[in-house]
């Protein structure tokens, strides 16, 4: 198991296209009785189990799945966390 990385990787939305899952998310909020709530904004994450004991590599290689494949970054802005 010493030669196991996880990686977590973050996915948002980027903050100029709209939210409209985090509206709903807010409006039922407030429908429940929450209030101070200005804004909601949803995500995604993703953790990977990676064979790899280099940190840099895995993140490399993380970031590379992230622009291949797992990220629309045109929508998205993403960011990874590496837990040794």
């Amino acid at each position: 198991m010493d030669n196991i990385m996880k990686v977590t990787i973050y996915l948002k939305l980027k903050l100029e296209v709209l939210d409209p899952q985090g509206k709903v998310i807010a409006r039922a909020l407030s429908d429940l009785g929450f209030v101070g709530i200005n804004e909601v904004r949803q995500g995604k994450i993703i953790e990977i189990d990676l064979d790899e004991t280099d940190s840099v590599k895995a993140l490399s290689y993380t970031k590379n799945m992230c622009e291949r494949l797992l990220a629309n970054t045109i929508i998205e802005n993403y960011s990874v966390s590496i837990d040794d």
